[in-house]
């Protein structure tokens, strides 16, 4: 696969996210296409508490550009609808988020799920499906402890299915945890990342940054696996 200049790695709080991975199950490498940190405001002061990027598979570049090539990162950051075609575009994303500090399994998913409930009433998708499958998800993370370092990784499918796997480090895991198949939810996990109301604006701004560079690459349409 061609590597547009664009395509490099970051470094978030110390944690390095490199410019291409693999995954299990997949011959894909996917790009990064930005990473950030998540945090809120606690008694006056900004706490951290992970790290979150979110790769692409190869196409998507071609995909976004189709529409978003010539915006800059500006423009980009301003569009929601630019953020929904990431969120809902046919192509596979990935998403680790490594720990900053220590967190309890039934904490993390805790969180996730009462944005992802959130989202997806406001949208009008809740339903018996999607709530069976958030117990799902706070099932798998029940009996789980996430040490400074440790990363929980989400893939997502174009058709719905969202898998989730989890690492001791910032490596991809070897298999996953579980396989959800549910559409709504596996877009509202992302959707809550960088849709209307973030969880981490620096990866919304990250995104925007690196992506309106990316589709100025002469060469980004050869990004597309043979």
């Amino acid at each position: 696969m061609a590597q547009a200049s664009s395509i490099t790695g970051m470094t978030v709080e110390s944690y390095v996210f490199p410019a291409l991975v693999p995954f299990p199950g997949s011959d894909k490498s996917y790009i990064l296409g930005g990473a950030g940190v998540r945090g809120r405001q606690l008694d006056g002061n900004f706490i951290k508490f992970t790290t979150i990027g979110v790769y692409m598979e190869a196409k998507a570049i071609v995909s976004l550009a189709e529409k978003w090539k010539g915006k800059n990162e500006d423009e980009l950051l301003e569009s929601l609808h630019f953020f929904r075609d990431i969120v809902s575009g046919p192509f596979e994303k990935v998403i680790r988020g490594t720990k900053i500090v220590a967190l309890p399994g039934y904490e993390y998913s805790r969180k996730v799920t009462e944005n992802c409930v959130a989202h997806m009433k406001s949208v009008g998708t809740y339903g018996d499906a999607e709530a069976a499958a958030i117990e799902k998800v706070i099932q798998v993370f029940k009996d789980h402890t996430f040490p400074p370092g440790s990363s929980v990784f989400y893939k997502q499918s174009p058709t719905g299915t969202l898998t989730i796997s989890f690492s001791k480090d910032g490596t991809m895991p070897e298999d996953y945890a579980v396989e959800i198949h549910n559409k709504p939810l596996s877009e509202a996990v992302l959707e809550t990342m960088i849709g209307k109301y973030p969880v981490s604006p620096a990866l919304k701004h990250s995104l925007a940054t690196r992506l309106s560079q990316l589709f100025k690459e002469a060469n980004y349409n050869e990004l597309i696996e043979n």
